[in-house]
């Protein structure tokens, strides 16, 4: 059997040699670029994958469909830029592609890290992600942020883990902040969904303490503490920007009755 390794990037110079080295086992390596504008393309065409430019954002859910659609494997292995696949998972993988058995899907173990340091609490692990998958068996979501892989058919779980940079350090978190409030926020308008000052505090405030005390992020150290301010900048923020694209109304012509005249 055949394994394509696909993954999705845009300006990922410093994280995209480790990611796809690990995975040098596979029978395909498939980037889908994104429009960089440093050295991702030339990396990935040193280390021998396959790249394909796709300038047009949809979104994460649909960009790895069409990441998955440009694959010949028999199984497809959709990992991230900035993550990298043990010796463990590697071996895992490799048995289960070799395998007969009726799995159609496996999931994988992803172990995170914030500004250094590996994150075990919080809700952050154990964080089960399906990952390989038989070519036909599974799509994902047409979600623009926290996209899944909808299987059909059986999931089983392999060894060893997939590891994760998750934020490389505060300036990082917060450019992630800002991105995935924005499209997690037009999102769920687009779902017919409003929000109100006061829903976006007590949803921010929620998100702290369940992270930092329900979920135990305070054993982390102070990586919890600020994965958990992270954690509510982020619901903050987006219920925030829901709530004013509620708000907004289309903008008046001239000459209509309520249009206001300032002198």
């Amino acid at each position: 059997m055949r394994l394509s390794v696909i993954v999705i990037a845009r300006n990922e110079e410093r994280t995209i040699a480790r990611c796809l080295e690990s995975v040098r086992f596979a029978d395909e390596l498939i980037v889908l670029d994104g429009g960089s504008t440093d050295r991702t393309v030339e990396i990935c065409e040193h280390l021998g994958a396959r790249v394909v430019q796709s300038p047009d954002w949809p979104g994460f859910g649909p960009q790895k469909n069409r990441a998955a659609a440009l694959a010949a494997g028999d199984w497809l292995l959709s990992i991230d830029a900035d993550e990298w696949v043990s010796p463990e998972l590697a071996s895992s993988i490799r048995r289960a592609v070799d395998s007969s058995t009726g799995a159609q899907a496996y999931e994988v173990g992803r172990l995170s890290s914030f500004c250094g340091r590996y994150i075990r609490h919080g809700g952050w692990w154990p964080d089960y992600l399906v990952r390989l998958f038989r070519r036909g068996s599974a799509r994902f979501s047409d979600d623009a942020v926290h996209e899944r892989l909808v299987v059909d058919g059986e999931v089983r779980r392999l060894e060893g883990l997939l590891m994760h940079e998750s934020i490389r350090d505060l300036e990082d978190a917060l450019g992630k902040v800002n991105r995935y409030s924005s499209d997690s926020a037009t999102m769920l308008y687009r779902q017919g969904k409003r929000a109100t000052l006061t829903m976006a505090v007590l949803r921010g405030a929620w998100t702290f303490l369940r992270t930092y005390l329900f979920r135990a992020g305070f054993l982390d150290g102070r990586e919890g503490f600020m994965v958990a301010v992270y954690a509510a900048e982020n619901t903050l923020h987006k219920y925030l920007k829901l709530m004013l694209l509620g708000q907004r109304r289309p903008p008046q012509r001239h000459g209509d009755p309520d249009q206001s005249v300032r002198s």
